[in-house]
């Protein structure tokens, strides 16, 4: 019997039901795709670096002698060692004005295994004794066309040389694939290519030696030692300053990114189960009170409490069900779309989907706990009546004036509005639920598009504010003054800023960067530096400039003095002030003057590359002239790289934000859809009454969804502030070394969601409607005694 009623119970509340369960695929399929998705990512990272032996030390020198390399192999903790060349070259690419920028990577020959291995995608390896042939990263050949005979030609220092793509290939070193001072990968304008050992060295004058030293730690060993002795050994040899696999590019983007995604799945999905709870306790608290008088009856004939919990807890666990039934594939689905998505950014050999069953196993328990919770309220009142008083009809609610009334607000107002602010204020705990409930839905959907507001904006600052110049040149080495003079004069050049990157250790008390310091002309319009204001900030005579990012990293304020241990040269050891704080979003900076840094070394004033303003007619045949150009080593054009990162910012941020959109909507079409029907419910009488008494259809349903607009309506301002409070709770996830997303919210991300909440509610409304317009008079008005 009790099963029988439960299946008519299902059928008579299946709006309701559906609409709950909605709510909980949403939050299933959240938990299932977030969650595949980051073990996905680690399950790839795992295998990726274990098979292809990734290195845990990484070190750039100026030379060192090939015989050197068992001195390091030498060393306590280490286990393995790679020497090789690795230079930044300008490469003119078939079909691309501007010159791209090729990082080679010098490799065996013949095909051994070694620290970062290759992973040939297509063609073959370098044949023995070939001074042409290269293989190109996977991410720049698809980028640009690149297919197996593909010519390309490259400086090498100086000396123009035509080479052959015979092979595409992977590396673990290069699975996020970005140049230095790059945040966003440009794959275009820049790539990885590999080429023999032999081809290599005598371009650059490196035969016998090498200058990027790669290594594996030992089991126990410390990593902190290994580096110390390494940077030792290396000193003399022109060492900049050994780093671990944290401090790796490509590493550290890929564990910031899976640490944002872990953040995303204990977040999402918990809210959107928490909403599905309410309503499961909503819908059943209501039906144990509408059905009363069968509890009593079921008790009085011998149904047990437990028997009668169970029934109503049944409710909760099929509506879960239903919500599993359709999240769980979902989710899958949803799952392989944001792999999709990541395969664009991280460059593994194979990166598929991984959902196993202690995955769908905890979403499944999650969500039914989740539906036990909402229910248990209701169990428990159900199981709290006795026979005798669950029989009996209820006692009429005591009606009195509310706090409004007593304060004459609701005199002016009609007496259609009257009734619906009283029957709100009447239920004020109900009413705080649902537009909690609605709240969190229009906080999602802000929170959906703060990434792209924040990089937008980020992006904003700097490319249109600091980075002025069209074009910034790479020397191939630090060059005296008549390098930015000749780059002045080429035709084309309206401005030209030359600026000194000078690596180095900055210390303060025990904590230490090891950074570069950029070197700025007295006069920096093409590179300027703002303060919190984005007021231009003028660089003293004397002195430091840092961002406050690593400002707060080594604990300094205007006024402090720090250690500069100078990484090239004659490896100074100096004692410098800060005298400024800049605010900057990207990376982490430290400036002086050019004529300070050059006093501070003792050497003349020079330059590692210039900031240059050129005329746009002219821009081609100024990019032909510096693709061989014998001192370039590398080129970065502002509106091609701001291009790259604005269709990078379109394909993943609106993917994104369109998901939790959509899953926002679900939210507040359950939550009115379920208070406009539970309040169809409860007051049928009143609103069969005033039908009767005269009140048209139209009046009629403006009472009922008058109370549902209103609840939406005060839901409105306080979702969009939960979204701004939950977007400034982000904020600290995203302060990373390498980029700072500041608390920025465009006006659209206020408007939109507010657009779409109305939409969503004036559905469910208009599907309430309909149940008013068909609603049996003689049937509600009938006695329930």
């Amino acid at each position: 019997m009790l099963d029988r009623m439960l299946w008519r119970d299902l059928w008579h509340l299946r709006g309701q039901i559906v609409a709950a369960a909605l709510v909980v695929a949403c939050g299933v399929a959240a938990l299932v795709a977030t969650r595949a998705t980051h073990q996905s990512l680690l399950a790839a990272k795992h295998d990726y670096y274990r098979s292809h032996r990734f290195a845990d030390v990484f070190v750039h020198l100026k030379r060192a002698p090939d015989a050197l390399a068992e001195q390091i192999r030498a060393l306590p903790g280490v286990a393995q060692v790679r020497t090789r060349i690795v230079v930044d070259v300008s490469v003119d690419v078939p079909g691309l004005a501007e010159p791209a920028t090729a990082r080679l990577v010098s490799v065996a020959a013949r095909r051994t295994a070694m620290l970062n291995d290759l992973q040939i995608v297509r063609g073959r390896y370098i044949d023995p004794g070939s001074v042409d042939e290269v293989i190109v990263s996977q991410a720049f050949a698809k980028a640009n066309g690149l297919e197996l005979g593909a010519r390309l030609g490259a400086l090498l220092h100086g000396r123009w040389t035509p080479l052959v793509v015979v092979g595409i290939a992977l590396s673990p070193e290069f699975v996020y694939e970005v140049g230095s001072g790059m945040i966003f990968p440009d794959n275009k304008r820049f790539g990885v290519m590999w080429i023999a050992a032999e081809a290599l060295a005598p371009a650059f004058s490196m035969e016998g030696a090498f200058n990027d030293v790669v290594l594996t730690l030992a089991a126990g060993a410390r990593e902190r030692g290994v580096i110390e002795a390494l940077d030792t050994l290396l000193r003399r040899h022109g060492g900049l300053g050994a780093y671990g696999r944290g401090e790796q590019l490509s590493h550290r983007f890929l564990t910031d990114e899976l640490g944002e995604l872990g953040v995303m799945t204990g977040t999402v999905p918990v809210l959107f189960l928490a909403v599905s709870a309410f309503l499961l306790y909503v819908v059943l608290s209501r039906l144990v009170a509408t059905q009363r008088g069968q509890i009593g009856l079921l008790k009085a004939f011998g149904r047990t409490d437990l028997r009668l919990a169970i029934h109503f807890l049944d409710i909760a666990l099929v509506t879960v069900a239903l919500g599993l039934a359709l999240g769980l594939p979902l989710g899958v689905f949803m799952g392989g779309l944001f792999v999709d998505v990541y395969r664009d950014f991280f460059r593994f050999p194979r990166l598929a989907l991984v959902v196993d069953a202690p995955l769908l196993a905890a979403a499944a328990g999650v969500s039914l706990a989740g539906g036990a919770v909402g229910a248990l309220a209701a169990v428990r009142r159900a199981a709290a009546l006795s026979p005798a008083e669950a029989m009996r009809a209820p006692s009429p609610a005591s009606f009195r004036a509310g706090a409004l009334e007593r304060r004459g607000w609701t005199r002016p107002m009609p007496a259609s509005l009257r009734m619906i602010v009283r029957n709100v204020a009447r239920q004020p705990w109900k009413a705080g639920m649902s537009v909690l409930g609605m709240a969190f839905a229009i906080g999602l959907m802000v929170v959906s598009r703060f990434g792209l507001d924040a990089a937008s904006h980020m992006m904003s600052i700097q490319f249109g504010q600091v980075q002025r110049d069209d074009v910034t040149v790479i020397y191939n080495e630090p060059r005296g003054p008549e390098a930015a003079l000749a780059i002045a004069k080429m035709d084309g050049v309206v401005q030209a800023e030359p600026f000194r990157l000078l690596p180095v250790w900055l210390r303060h008390g025990h904590r230490g960067k090891r950074i570069e310091v950029t070197g700025l002309s007295p006069v920096h319009e093409l590179r300027r530096l703002l303060d919190r204001q984005r007021r231009p900030v003028d660089l003293p005579p004397q002195g430091l400039v840092l961002n406050e990012k690593l400002a707060r990293i080594l604990d300094i304020a205007p006024g402090d003095v720090v250690t500069m241990e100078v990484l090239e040269g004659s490896r100074a050891v100096l004692r410098v002030p800060v005298v400024g704080i800049v605010d900057e979003m990207v990376g982490l900076g430290a400036y002086m003057d050019l004529g300070a840094m050059a006093r501070l070394l003792g050497e003349v004033e020079t330059s590692s590359g210039a900031f240059l303003r050129i005329q746009a007619d002219r821009a081609p045949g100024f990019y032909e002239h510096l693709k061989r150009l014998p001192v370039v080593a590398g080129v970065a054009v502002r509106g091609a790289v701001l291009q790259s990162v604005r269709e990078t910012l379109d394909r993943t941020f609106f993917f994104f934000s369109a998901v939790l959109m959509a899953f926002s909507s679900v939210i507040i079409v359950g939550m009115v859809y379920n208070s406009a029907r539970i309040a169809l419910s409860e007051r049928g009488h009143e609103l069969a009454s005033l039908t009767v008494l005269g009140f048209t259809e139209r009046e009629v349903i403006g009472l009922l969804l008058g109370e549902q607009a209103m609840l939406l309506l005060a839901a409105v301002p306080v979702g969009l502030a939960l979204g701004y409070g939950l977007c400034a709770m982000l904020v600290p996830v995203f302060d990373r070394e390498l980029f700072r997303l500041p608390l920025v919210l465009a006006t659209p991300s206020f408007v939109w969601p507010v657009i779409v909440a109305l939409v969503a509610a004036g559905s469910s409304g208009a599907l309430v409607a309909r149940r008013v317009r068909h609603l049996d008079l003689i049937a509600v008005l009938k006695a329930r005694e």
